[in-house]
Protein backbone atom coordinates (compact mmCIF):
# COMPACT_ATOMS: atom_id res chain seq x y z
CA UNK A 1 0.00 0.00 0.00
CA UNK A 2 0.80 3.68 -0.45
CA UNK A 3 1.81 5.93 2.37
CA UNK A 4 -1.81 7.41 2.38
CA UNK A 5 -3.68 3.94 2.96
CA UNK A 6 -1.04 3.10 5.02
CA UNK A 7 -2.67 6.46 7.40
CA UNK A 8 -6.02 5.28 6.65
CA UNK A 9 -5.51 2.44 7.99
CA UNK A 10 -3.51 3.59 11.02
CA UNK A 11 -5.73 6.30 11.73
CA UNK A 12 -5.29 9.34 10.14
CA UNK A 13 -5.26 11.85 13.55
CA UNK A 14 -5.69 9.20 16.19
CA UNK A 15 -4.77 9.51 20.01
CA UNK A 16 -1.18 9.55 19.89
CA UNK A 17 -1.09 11.75 17.03
CA UNK A 18 -3.17 14.28 18.58
CA UNK A 19 -0.78 14.13 22.00
CA UNK A 20 1.87 14.20 19.40
CA UNK A 21 0.51 17.24 17.54
CA UNK A 22 -0.97 18.92 20.47
CA UNK A 23 3.11 19.06 21.88
CA UNK A 24 4.16 20.76 18.59
CA UNK A 25 1.37 23.26 18.68
CA UNK A 26 2.08 24.35 22.18
CA UNK A 27 5.50 24.63 21.49
CA UNK A 28 4.32 27.89 19.54
CA UNK A 29 3.71 29.97 22.73
CA UNK A 30 7.36 29.22 23.77
CA UNK A 31 8.31 30.67 19.92
CA UNK A 32 6.20 33.66 20.30
CA UNK A 33 7.58 34.62 23.71
CA UNK A 34 10.97 34.32 22.16
CA UNK A 35 9.60 36.78 19.49
CA UNK A 36 8.24 39.82 21.24
CA UNK A 37 10.36 39.05 24.08
CA UNK A 38 12.28 42.68 22.68
CA UNK A 39 9.09 44.42 22.94
CA UNK A 40 8.86 44.50 26.03
CA UNK A 41 13.19 43.77 27.32
CA UNK A 42 13.59 46.38 25.15
CA UNK A 43 10.96 48.98 26.40
CA UNK A 44 12.10 52.91 26.59
CA UNK A 45 10.82 54.51 29.63
CA UNK A 46 10.42 58.34 29.90
CA UNK A 47 13.87 60.14 31.27
CA UNK A 48 14.91 63.15 32.14
CA UNK A 49 18.42 64.66 31.40
CA UNK A 50 19.42 67.84 33.58
CA UNK A 51 19.20 70.79 31.39
CA UNK A 52 21.65 72.98 33.40
CA UNK A 53 24.48 70.75 32.80
CA UNK A 54 26.87 71.86 30.10
CA UNK A 55 26.63 69.78 26.85
CA UNK A 56 27.34 65.89 27.73
CA UNK A 57 30.51 64.84 25.54
CA UNK A 58 30.83 61.17 26.85
CA UNK A 59 28.65 58.19 28.06
CA UNK A 60 29.60 58.36 31.60
CA UNK A 61 28.51 62.34 31.72
CA UNK A 62 25.28 60.92 30.47
CA UNK A 63 24.86 58.35 32.76
CA UNK A 64 25.25 60.83 36.06
CA UNK A 65 22.60 63.12 34.91
CA UNK A 66 20.16 60.83 33.05
CA UNK A 67 17.36 60.34 35.29
CA UNK A 68 14.32 57.38 34.30
CA UNK A 69 11.00 59.02 35.41
CA UNK A 70 9.00 56.04 34.90
CA UNK A 71 9.67 52.59 36.85
CA UNK A 72 10.44 49.78 34.19
CA UNK A 73 12.95 47.46 33.96
CA UNK A 74 14.96 46.87 30.91
CA UNK A 75 17.87 46.76 28.81
CA UNK A 76 17.36 50.79 28.07
CA UNK A 77 17.78 51.32 32.07
CA UNK A 78 20.41 48.78 32.66
CA UNK A 79 22.80 50.22 30.23
CA UNK A 80 21.60 53.41 29.35
CA UNK A 81 20.52 52.87 25.93
CA UNK A 82 19.18 56.57 25.24
CA UNK A 83 19.57 59.48 22.99
CA UNK A 84 23.17 57.68 20.54
CA UNK A 85 22.68 54.49 21.70
CA UNK A 86 19.29 54.44 21.23
CA UNK A 87 19.68 52.41 17.65
CA UNK A 88 20.68 49.50 19.55
CA UNK A 89 17.52 48.24 20.98
CA UNK A 90 16.14 48.16 17.31
CA UNK A 91 19.72 46.83 16.49
CA UNK A 92 18.73 43.87 19.00
CA UNK A 93 15.35 43.22 17.73
CA UNK A 94 16.69 43.22 14.05
CA UNK A 95 19.26 40.36 14.56
CA UNK A 96 16.88 38.01 15.84
CA UNK A 97 14.75 38.49 12.48
CA UNK A 98 18.13 38.14 10.89
CA UNK A 99 18.89 34.96 12.79
CA UNK A 100 15.23 33.97 11.70
CA UNK A 101 16.19 34.42 7.97
CA UNK A 102 20.01 32.18 8.35
CA UNK A 103 17.89 29.59 10.39
CA UNK A 104 14.86 29.59 7.73
CA UNK A 105 17.64 29.03 4.72
CA UNK A 106 19.64 26.36 6.80
CA UNK A 107 17.42 23.97 8.52
CA UNK A 108 15.06 23.48 5.76
CA UNK A 109 17.76 21.32 3.75
CA UNK A 110 19.40 19.86 6.41
CA UNK A 111 16.40 18.66 8.08
CA UNK A 112 15.31 17.32 4.41
CA UNK A 113 18.79 15.53 4.10
CA UNK A 114 19.59 14.35 7.67
CA UNK A 115 16.15 13.88 9.04
CA UNK A 116 13.55 15.99 10.82
CA UNK A 117 13.39 14.89 14.17
CA UNK A 118 17.27 15.52 14.74
CA UNK A 119 17.36 19.06 13.58
CA UNK A 120 14.53 19.61 15.36
CA UNK A 121 15.81 18.58 18.93
CA UNK A 122 18.78 20.34 18.10
CA UNK A 123 17.90 23.69 17.52
CA UNK A 124 14.72 23.35 20.47
CA UNK A 125 18.20 22.23 22.62
CA UNK A 126 20.25 25.59 21.62
CA UNK A 127 16.91 27.64 21.80
CA UNK A 128 17.16 27.33 25.04
CA UNK A 129 20.50 27.30 25.62
CA UNK A 130 20.96 30.51 24.57
CA UNK A 131 17.53 31.88 25.75
CA UNK A 132 19.62 31.61 29.31
CA UNK A 133 22.74 33.53 27.34
CA UNK A 134 20.01 36.36 26.87
CA UNK A 135 18.78 36.62 30.07
CA UNK A 136 22.29 36.43 31.85
CA UNK A 137 24.47 38.02 29.40
CA UNK A 138 26.39 40.64 31.40
CA UNK A 139 26.88 43.25 28.40
CA UNK A 140 25.06 44.41 25.44
CA UNK A 141 27.27 42.96 23.04
CA UNK A 142 26.63 39.44 24.64
CA UNK A 143 22.79 40.10 24.90
CA UNK A 144 22.45 40.94 20.95
CA UNK A 145 24.96 37.74 20.16
CA UNK A 146 22.28 35.86 21.92
CA UNK A 147 19.41 37.46 20.05
CA UNK A 148 21.19 36.57 16.73
CA UNK A 149 21.76 33.15 17.96
CA UNK A 150 17.96 32.39 19.60
CA UNK A 151 16.60 33.78 16.15
CA UNK A 152 18.69 31.46 14.30
CA UNK A 153 17.79 28.47 16.39
CA UNK A 154 13.71 30.35 16.73
CA UNK A 155 13.73 30.58 12.70
CA UNK A 156 14.68 26.82 11.61
CA UNK A 157 13.48 24.92 14.33
CA UNK A 158 9.90 26.47 14.25
CA UNK A 159 10.18 25.78 10.46
CA UNK A 160 10.75 21.68 10.74
CA UNK A 161 7.92 21.96 13.67
CA UNK A 162 5.73 23.38 11.35
CA UNK A 163 6.76 20.56 9.00
CA UNK A 164 6.15 17.55 11.41
CA UNK A 165 2.73 18.72 12.68
CA UNK A 166 1.22 18.33 8.77
CA UNK A 167 3.76 14.85 8.78
CA UNK A 168 2.46 13.11 11.66
CA UNK A 169 -1.02 13.34 9.89
CA UNK A 170 -3.21 12.48 7.17
CA UNK A 171 -3.56 14.96 4.81
CA UNK A 172 -6.85 15.74 5.48
CA UNK A 173 -5.98 17.13 8.81
CA UNK A 174 -3.16 19.19 7.15
CA UNK A 175 -5.31 22.51 7.08
CA UNK A 176 -6.34 21.81 10.50
CA UNK A 177 -3.28 21.22 12.54
CA UNK A 178 -1.54 24.04 10.42
CA UNK A 179 -3.70 26.75 11.12
CA UNK A 180 -4.00 25.68 14.99
CA UNK A 181 -0.37 25.73 15.02
CA UNK A 182 -0.68 29.47 13.96
CA UNK A 183 -3.54 29.92 15.84
CA UNK A 184 -1.56 29.18 19.33
CA UNK A 185 1.48 31.72 18.40
CA UNK A 186 -1.13 34.33 18.33
CA UNK A 187 -2.46 33.06 21.40
CA UNK A 188 0.76 32.89 22.56
CA UNK A 189 1.96 36.60 21.94
CA UNK A 190 -1.15 37.91 24.12
CA UNK A 191 0.18 34.99 26.69
CA UNK A 192 3.53 37.20 26.88
CA UNK A 193 2.19 40.63 27.33
CA UNK A 194 0.58 38.75 30.82
CA UNK A 195 3.30 37.29 31.48
CA UNK A 196 5.38 41.02 31.34
CA UNK A 197 2.70 42.36 33.37
CA UNK A 198 3.33 40.07 36.49
CA UNK A 199 6.85 40.11 35.76
CA UNK A 200 8.60 43.39 35.63
CA UNK A 201 12.41 42.90 35.77
CA UNK A 202 13.76 42.24 32.50
CA UNK A 203 16.16 39.72 33.40
CA UNK A 204 13.92 37.44 35.64
CA UNK A 205 11.20 37.83 32.46
CA UNK A 206 13.56 36.72 29.68
CA UNK A 207 14.26 33.10 32.43
CA UNK A 208 10.56 32.94 32.83
CA UNK A 209 9.66 33.15 29.19
CA UNK A 210 12.83 30.87 28.17
CA UNK A 211 11.63 28.52 30.79
CA UNK A 212 9.47 26.57 29.24
CA UNK A 213 11.46 25.57 26.23
CA UNK A 214 12.85 22.90 29.03
CA UNK A 215 9.14 21.45 29.54
CA UNK A 216 8.89 21.42 25.41
CA UNK A 217 12.63 20.30 25.18
CA UNK A 218 11.60 16.98 27.50
CA UNK A 219 7.93 16.28 25.92
CA UNK A 220 9.75 16.14 22.33
CA UNK A 221 12.85 13.54 22.94
CA UNK A 222 9.52 10.51 22.22
CA UNK A 223 8.49 11.90 19.65
CA UNK A 224 9.51 9.79 16.53
CA UNK A 225 11.01 10.52 12.99
CA UNK A 226 8.16 11.63 10.41
CA UNK A 227 7.35 8.49 8.32
CA UNK A 228 6.65 10.87 5.54
CA UNK A 229 10.20 11.63 5.74
CA UNK A 230 11.54 7.38 6.04
CA UNK A 231 9.44 7.18 2.93
CA UNK A 232 10.95 9.51 0.75
CA UNK A 233 14.36 8.31 1.44
CA UNK A 234 13.17 4.86 0.87
CA UNK A 235 13.74 3.61 4.47
CA UNK A 236 10.36 1.81 3.88
CA UNK A 237 11.30 -0.51 7.47
CA UNK A 238 11.77 2.40 9.45
CA UNK A 239 8.11 4.15 8.27
CA UNK A 240 6.07 0.24 8.91
CA UNK A 241 7.56 0.31 12.18
CA UNK A 242 6.60 4.15 12.66
CA UNK A 243 3.16 3.72 11.33
CA UNK A 244 3.03 0.49 13.18
CA UNK A 245 3.59 2.49 16.51
CA UNK A 246 0.73 4.69 15.80
CA UNK A 247 -1.27 2.13 15.00
CA UNK A 248 -0.82 0.05 18.37
CA UNK A 249 -1.36 3.25 20.65
CA UNK A 250 -4.05 4.43 18.19
CA UNK A 251 -6.22 1.16 19.13
CA UNK A 252 -6.20 0.15 15.06
CA UNK A 253 -5.15 -3.65 13.77
CA UNK A 254 -2.52 -2.86 10.91
CA UNK A 255 -0.76 -6.61 10.91
CA UNK A 256 -1.14 -6.19 7.03
CA UNK A 257 0.55 -3.48 7.08
CA UNK A 258 3.24 -3.14 4.31
CA UNK A 259 4.35 0.18 2.37
CA UNK A 260 6.08 -0.38 -1.26
CA UNK A 261 7.42 3.12 -3.26
CA UNK A 262 5.42 4.23 -6.26
CA UNK A 263 6.81 2.66 -9.52
CA UNK A 264 10.15 4.14 -10.33
CA UNK A 265 10.91 5.74 -6.92
CA UNK A 266 13.17 2.83 -5.71
CA UNK A 267 16.19 4.41 -3.53
CA UNK A 268 18.75 3.58 -6.28
CA UNK A 269 16.59 5.28 -8.61
CA UNK A 270 15.30 8.14 -6.48
CA UNK A 271 16.34 12.04 -7.36
CA UNK A 272 18.00 13.22 -3.77
CA UNK A 273 16.28 16.27 -2.51
CA UNK A 274 17.80 19.74 -2.51
CA UNK A 275 17.52 23.24 -3.13
CA UNK A 276 18.31 23.41 -6.32
CA UNK A 277 15.90 21.16 -7.53
CA UNK A 278 13.77 23.95 -6.75
CA UNK A 279 15.57 25.91 -9.66
CA UNK A 280 15.95 23.08 -12.17
CA UNK A 281 12.80 21.27 -11.95
CA UNK A 282 10.52 23.28 -14.42
CA UNK A 283 6.62 23.20 -12.43
CA UNK A 284 9.28 23.64 -8.51
CA UNK A 285 10.59 26.98 -10.23
CA UNK A 286 7.33 28.12 -11.11
CA UNK A 287 5.70 27.59 -7.87
CA UNK A 288 8.96 28.73 -5.92
CA UNK A 289 9.02 32.17 -7.86
CA UNK A 290 4.81 32.48 -7.46
CA UNK A 291 5.68 31.61 -3.48
CA UNK A 292 8.62 33.49 -3.02
CA UNK A 293 6.43 36.57 -4.14
CA UNK A 294 3.56 35.63 -2.18
CA UNK A 295 4.78 35.41 0.69
CA UNK A 296 7.25 37.92 0.72
CA UNK A 297 3.66 40.52 0.01
CA UNK A 298 1.84 38.71 3.24
CA UNK A 299 4.87 39.77 5.69
CA UNK A 300 5.22 43.31 3.80
CA UNK A 301 1.43 44.26 4.41
CA UNK A 302 0.80 42.32 7.85
CA UNK A 303 4.11 43.60 9.36
CA UNK A 304 3.45 47.10 7.61
CA UNK A 305 -0.21 47.14 8.89
CA UNK A 306 0.90 46.01 12.18
CA UNK A 307 2.82 49.47 12.15
CA UNK A 308 0.13 51.95 11.14
CA UNK A 309 -2.86 50.44 12.24
CA UNK A 310 -1.86 50.52 16.46
CA UNK A 311 -0.87 53.84 17.86
CA UNK A 312 1.92 54.38 20.74
CA UNK A 313 -0.60 55.76 23.13
CA UNK A 314 -2.23 53.56 26.33
CA UNK A 315 -1.23 50.07 28.16
CA UNK A 316 2.36 48.53 26.31
CA UNK A 317 1.23 45.04 27.89
CA UNK A 318 -2.70 45.48 26.22
CA UNK A 319 -1.46 46.72 23.28
CA UNK A 320 1.09 43.64 22.91
CA UNK A 321 -2.04 41.71 23.83
CA UNK A 322 -4.09 42.91 21.08
CA UNK A 323 -1.32 42.15 18.32
CA UNK A 324 -1.84 38.38 18.76
CA UNK A 325 -5.88 38.61 19.31
CA UNK A 326 -6.65 40.74 16.85
CA UNK A 327 -5.58 37.68 14.79
CA UNK A 328 -7.53 34.72 15.80
CA UNK A 329 -10.93 35.49 14.39
CA UNK A 330 -8.61 34.87 10.98
CA UNK A 331 -8.13 31.12 11.51
CA UNK A 332 -12.14 29.54 11.95
CA UNK A 333 -12.16 31.25 8.56
CA UNK A 334 -9.47 29.64 6.91
CA UNK A 335 -10.67 26.49 8.21
CA UNK A 336 -14.35 27.22 6.42
CA UNK A 337 -12.82 28.23 3.46
CA UNK A 338 -9.66 26.04 2.25
CA UNK A 339 -11.83 22.21 3.14
CA UNK A 340 -14.55 23.61 0.70
CA UNK A 341 -14.47 22.25 -2.98
CA UNK A 342 -15.59 25.74 -4.41
CA UNK A 343 -13.40 27.47 -2.45
CA UNK A 344 -9.90 25.20 -1.64
CA UNK A 345 -6.33 26.70 -0.64
CA UNK A 346 -5.70 28.61 -3.96
CA UNK A 347 -8.55 30.82 -4.44
CA UNK A 348 -8.98 31.12 -0.53
CA UNK A 349 -5.47 32.88 0.00
CA UNK A 350 -5.67 34.59 -3.17
CA UNK A 351 -9.14 36.26 -2.45
CA UNK A 352 -8.06 37.16 1.40
CA UNK A 353 -4.76 38.54 -0.17
CA UNK A 354 -6.70 40.82 -2.72
CA UNK A 355 -9.14 41.82 0.12
CA UNK A 356 -6.56 42.98 2.18
CA UNK A 357 -5.06 44.97 -0.89
CA UNK A 358 -8.45 46.28 -1.14
CA UNK A 359 -9.00 47.48 2.17
CA UNK A 360 -5.39 49.08 2.21
CA UNK A 361 -6.60 50.97 -0.99
CA UNK A 362 -9.85 52.48 0.86
CA UNK A 363 -7.71 53.26 3.91
CA UNK A 364 -6.74 56.39 1.40
CA UNK A 365 -10.17 57.64 0.35
CA UNK A 366 -11.47 57.73 3.98
CA UNK A 367 -10.47 60.77 6.61
CA UNK A 368 -9.32 59.75 9.71
CA UNK A 369 -12.34 60.31 12.41
CA UNK A 370 -12.14 60.25 15.85
CA UNK A 371 -14.77 58.12 17.35
CA UNK A 372 -16.00 57.32 14.26
CA UNK A 373 -16.64 52.97 13.72
CA UNK A 374 -15.73 52.90 10.41
CA UNK A 375 -12.26 54.56 9.85
CA UNK A 376 -8.96 54.33 7.78
CA UNK A 377 -7.94 53.04 11.47
CA UNK A 378 -10.71 50.09 11.35
CA UNK A 379 -10.50 49.20 7.46
CA UNK A 380 -6.82 48.97 8.36
CA UNK A 381 -7.47 46.93 11.01
CA UNK A 382 -9.55 44.77 8.61
CA UNK A 383 -6.90 44.89 6.14
CA UNK A 384 -4.76 43.30 8.65
CA UNK A 385 -7.20 40.01 9.61
CA UNK A 386 -7.29 40.06 5.93
CA UNK A 387 -3.53 38.78 5.67
CA UNK A 388 -3.28 37.05 8.76
CA UNK A 389 -5.35 34.51 7.45
CA UNK A 390 -4.02 34.39 3.77
CA UNK A 391 -0.62 34.26 5.86
CA UNK A 392 -1.76 31.21 7.66
CA UNK A 393 -3.22 29.54 4.42
CA UNK A 394 0.50 30.14 2.89
CA UNK A 395 1.34 27.75 5.11
CA UNK A 396 -0.19 24.94 5.06
CA UNK A 397 -0.70 25.28 1.07
CA UNK A 398 3.39 26.08 0.72
CA UNK A 399 4.00 22.50 2.13
CA UNK A 400 0.89 20.80 -0.20
CA UNK A 401 2.44 21.71 -3.43
CA UNK A 402 6.05 20.39 -2.21
CA UNK A 403 6.98 16.65 -2.24
CA UNK A 404 8.17 15.76 1.00
CA UNK A 405 11.95 14.92 0.19
CA UNK A 406 12.16 18.78 -0.64
CA UNK A 407 8.95 19.92 1.62
CA UNK A 408 11.08 21.92 3.73
CA UNK A 409 13.77 23.72 1.27
CA UNK A 410 10.72 25.00 -0.21
CA UNK A 411 9.28 26.40 3.12
CA UNK A 412 12.83 27.47 3.88
CA UNK A 413 13.03 29.66 0.75
CA UNK A 414 9.86 30.93 1.03
CA UNK A 415 10.30 31.73 4.35
CA UNK A 416 13.21 33.75 3.05
CA UNK A 417 11.57 35.73 1.17
CA UNK A 418 9.12 36.37 3.71
CA UNK A 419 12.01 37.97 6.19
CA UNK A 420 12.83 40.16 3.31
CA UNK A 421 9.16 41.54 3.74
CA UNK A 422 9.61 41.83 7.57
CA UNK A 423 12.61 43.55 7.01
CA UNK A 424 11.25 46.33 4.45
CA UNK A 425 8.31 46.58 6.04
CA UNK A 426 9.28 49.70 8.88
CA UNK A 427 10.78 51.31 6.15
CA UNK A 428 7.75 51.59 3.82
CA UNK A 429 6.04 54.76 6.33
CA UNK A 430 8.37 56.69 5.99
CA UNK A 431 7.47 57.18 2.38
CA UNK A 432 4.69 59.44 3.27
CA UNK A 433 7.50 62.02 3.56
CA UNK A 434 6.49 61.64 -0.75
CA UNK A 435 2.53 61.58 -0.59
CA UNK A 436 0.62 60.47 2.79
CA UNK A 437 -1.25 57.87 0.89
CA UNK A 438 2.09 55.99 -0.37
CA UNK A 439 1.95 53.25 2.37
CA UNK A 440 -1.02 52.39 1.91
CA UNK A 441 -0.70 52.12 -2.21
CA UNK A 442 2.30 49.93 -1.54
CA UNK A 443 0.86 47.79 0.61
CA UNK A 444 -2.84 47.74 -1.23
CA UNK A 445 -0.77 46.86 -4.84
CA UNK A 446 1.61 43.99 -2.87
CA UNK A 447 -1.68 42.37 -1.73
CA UNK A 448 -3.48 42.76 -5.17
CA UNK A 449 -0.62 41.87 -7.03
CA UNK A 450 0.03 38.59 -4.37
CA UNK A 451 -3.09 37.27 -5.13
CA UNK A 452 -3.63 37.33 -8.41
CA UNK A 453 -0.21 35.68 -8.87
CA UNK A 454 -1.39 33.07 -6.58
CA UNK A 455 -4.00 31.83 -9.22
CA UNK A 456 -1.25 30.58 -11.25
CA UNK A 457 -0.66 27.75 -8.48
CA UNK A 458 -2.22 24.89 -8.78
CA UNK A 459 -5.07 23.57 -6.01
CA UNK A 460 -4.20 20.95 -3.79
CA UNK A 461 -7.27 20.16 -1.81
CA UNK A 462 -8.29 16.59 -2.02
CA UNK A 463 -5.54 16.01 -4.39
CA UNK A 464 -2.55 13.50 -4.18
CA UNK A 465 0.40 14.56 -2.76
CA UNK A 466 3.52 13.89 -3.91
CA UNK A 467 6.61 12.16 -1.46
CA UNK A 468 9.24 11.91 -4.39
CA UNK A 469 9.97 14.17 -7.12
CA UNK A 470 9.58 11.02 -9.42
CA UNK A 471 5.83 10.57 -8.08
CA UNK A 472 5.06 14.16 -9.59
CA UNK A 473 5.53 12.70 -13.15
CA UNK A 474 3.11 9.83 -12.57
CA UNK A 475 -0.48 10.25 -14.46
CA UNK A 476 -1.95 12.07 -11.56
CA UNK A 477 0.67 14.42 -11.12
CA UNK A 478 0.83 14.94 -15.05
CA UNK A 479 -2.77 16.23 -15.76
CA UNK A 480 -2.03 18.57 -12.98
CA UNK A 481 0.96 19.79 -14.49
CA UNK A 482 -0.52 19.97 -17.58
CA UNK A 483 -2.92 22.38 -16.32
CA UNK A 484 -0.12 24.36 -14.01
CA UNK A 485 1.83 24.72 -17.48
CA UNK A 486 -1.43 25.92 -19.44
CA UNK A 487 -2.74 28.63 -16.98
CA UNK A 488 1.07 30.11 -16.72
CA UNK A 489 0.80 30.15 -20.80
CA UNK A 490 -2.38 31.67 -20.65
CA UNK A 491 -1.12 34.79 -18.13
CA UNK A 492 2.21 35.42 -20.29
CA UNK A 493 0.03 35.56 -23.55
CA UNK A 494 -2.67 37.57 -21.95
CA UNK A 495 0.70 39.96 -20.31
CA UNK A 496 2.16 40.37 -24.10
CA UNK A 497 -1.28 41.60 -25.53
CA UNK A 498 -1.60 44.65 -22.76
CA UNK A 499 1.77 45.64 -23.77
Amino acid sequence: MDLEEAFQAVGEFGIQQKWMVTVLILLQVYMAFQSMLIVLVGAVPEYHIESSVSPIASEEDLIKHVTFTEDISSIVTEWFLIRHQSYKVSLAGSLFFAGVLVGNVLFGPLSDKIGRKPVFLAGLFFEVLFGYATAFAPSYEVFALSRLLVGMMNGGMALVCFVLTQEYVGKAYWALTGTLTNMTFAVGIALFAVLGYFVRHWRTLATAANSPGVLFLLLSVPLPESPRWLYSQGRIEQAERVLLSLAQRNGRDAALLSLKLASGSAPSQRSAGGVLHLVTHPALRRRTLVLMYVWYACSLVYYGLTLNAGGDTGNRYVTVAMYGLVELPAYPLCIYFINKQWAGRRKTMASFLALAGFSCLFTMLIPVQAGSWFSATSLALLGKLMVSAAFNIVYVYTSELYPTIIRNAGLGVCSMSCRFGGILAPFVPSMKALHHSMPFMVFGLSGISAGGLGLLLPETLSKPIAETLEEMHSPAYQRILEREVHLFEEDLSKHKEIQ
